[in-house]
């Protein structure tokens, strides 16, 4: 069995089950990618619209496609027809875009509303008072050409445990709301997309149901 290989047995070894993890493949060539597919990992996340087109055509038929990172207007068309999640919805404008060309498409695709609670301006997401009273106006609850299945965030990148568990915990506290309030009773609002290779167990502890792990399986990414 090749590193790759031996990384995701690992991290299956530690992650608990019903625990999905996407591994991170941006700027990893298709070579790295089989490895990790030939150990049984079918679930990749890349984060450049080219990137990941380029990638689909390369890779076996029944490889899962997430798109992971902030996600340009102008790309949307482009990653439609292959994506099975994208995790990166920002705001509403974005998700209304998604849902046009998907229906232009022929297809529904699957979305995660990524929440900012992390110190760092540059990341991305909707505030969680901006979320909340969006969802409770009623406009995102049901909009044709994509089905909402949860949250997405990243935490600070911060040393202390204690700050990074608490972002996830109020992530995981406006996933609780929304599922009781314009969500309750759809059975697809199920996911949260949080943790990355160096917090993903303090992420599980909070409930997350899929890990976005990149260094861990593939070790340093190639530029």
């Amino acid at each position: 069995m090749s590193e790759i290989g031996r990384n995701i047995e690992s991290l299956r070894g530690e992650i608990p089950a019903g625990v999905r993890i996407v591994a991170v493949s941006k700027f990893h060539p298709v070579e790295r990618l089989m490895e990790a597919y030939d150990a049984g990992q079918r679930i990749f996340g890349e984060n450049r619209a080219q990137e990941l087109v380029t990638k689909v055509g390369q890779m076996p038929r029944d490889t899962e496609w997430h798109f992971i990172g902030k996600l340009q207007k102008n790309k949307v068309r482009s990653i439609v027809p292959h994506v099975s999640l994208i995790h990166s919805i920002d705001s509403e404008s974005l998700l209304r875009l998604v849902a046009a060309e998907a229906l232009t498409a022929g297809r529904v695709v699957d979305v995660l509303l990524q929440v900012h609670v992390a110190q760092e301006e540059t990341k991305s997401g909707f505030d969680a008072r901006e979320l909340l009273e969006l969802a409770h106006s009623g406009r995102i609850e049901n909009v044709p050409g994509v089905r909402i299945c949860g949250l997405m965030a990243m935490a600070s990148f911060v040393d202390d445990e204690r700050q990074i568990s608490a972002e996830f915990a109020r992530v995981r506290g406006i996933y609780e709301q929304l599922r009781a309030g314009c969500f309750a009773g759809h059975d697809e609002f199920c996911e949260l997309s949080m943790g990355m290779s160096g917090d993903w167990r303090l992420a599980v502890e909070q409930g997350s149901t899929m890990v976005r792990i990149g260094t861990s399986i593939f070790g340093r990414r190639e530029y």
